[in-house]
């Protein structure tokens, strides 16, 4: 059975200590580890929508948070922005990812396609893929919800995911997983209208069917999810998206009259 790890994990698990508080461990230095480290520690606060998109990010800064080298930054944010997770611009330097109305459209459209084949597999032999962690994650949802830890119930939703995927044994699932997630996170933060994390029963119906061994019915409870997903996203809206250069064109324009 593949034990479930905290998102990000799949860089390199961290000792630093439970976030189910809320709050990040202190950071432990400790060679060849603090990369990692890095990036997770990102991705969390991600997560927890404490990091909004198209938030400027230093090296400097980073250096100065986790008190160490550039270099050592320098490799975390590069690895970040290969899964696009960070973008990296000449002129705007290292940025939070700002998916647009149509990558977010595309990004759901790939999560379709994967997540219901995910819970489809697992449904397939539900106590071998690890059932009790499906339903002990649940519990801590309910928890930070009772409780009102809105920082971590949205973590934990999008946990998740990663968790299902995490529990089939396929690490490029994972990996994949891990960037779709974070950049659907950030859609969020910029589409959605409403505040709340996952609705309770949606990721509840999807363990009941993958525990009573129903692949159909778990793939149709992730596919309602998803698309309840998307649609509070609003991503069919015609407003306009603007640019920069769009911004510059204009201001050109307006000068001339």
């Amino acid at each position: 059975m593949n034990e479930a790890k905290p998102i990000g994990a799949d860089f390199e698990a961290a000792d630093a200590g439970s976030v189910g508080d809320g709050k990040l461990p202190l950071l432990e230095k400790s060679r060849g580890r603090t990369e990692a480290e890095i990036r997770r520690r990102i991705l969390q606060a991600i997560f927890e929508q404490r990091l909004p998109a198209g938030e400027t990010i230093t090296e400097e800064q980073l250096a100065a948070t986790f008190d160490v080298s550039r270099t050592v930054v320098r490799q975390a944010v590069a690895r970040l922005a290969q899964d696009g997770i960070l973008v990296k611009s000449p002129n705007k330097g290292t940025t939070v990812a700002s998916p647009s109305r149509k990558e977010a459209r595309d990004i759901l459209f790939v999560r379709r396609l994967v997540e219901p084949e995910i819970v489809r597999v697992l449904a397939s032999a539900p106590h071998k893929f690890g059932l009790a962690e499906l339903r002990k994650h649940i519990a801590e949802e309910n928890e930070a919800r009772v409780a009102g830890q809105r920082g971590t119930l949205v973590r934990l939703t999008g946990e998740f995911h990663l968790l299902l995927a995490e529990l089939s044994g396929n690490q490029v699932l994972r990996r994949l997983m891990t960037q779709l997630q974070t950049l659907t996170c950030l859609a969020v933060l910029l589409y959605a209208e409403h505040d709340d994390a996952c609705p309770r029963d949606e990721h509840l119906r999807i363990v009941d069917a993958i525990a009573a061994g129903n692949g159909s019915a778990a793939a149709q409870e992730m596919l309602k999810h998803l698309t309840h997903v998307e649609k509070d996203l609003k991503l069919d809206r015609m407003t306009p998206e603007s640019s920069f250069d769009d911004a510059m064109g204009w201001l050109r324009g307006a000068s001339d009259h």
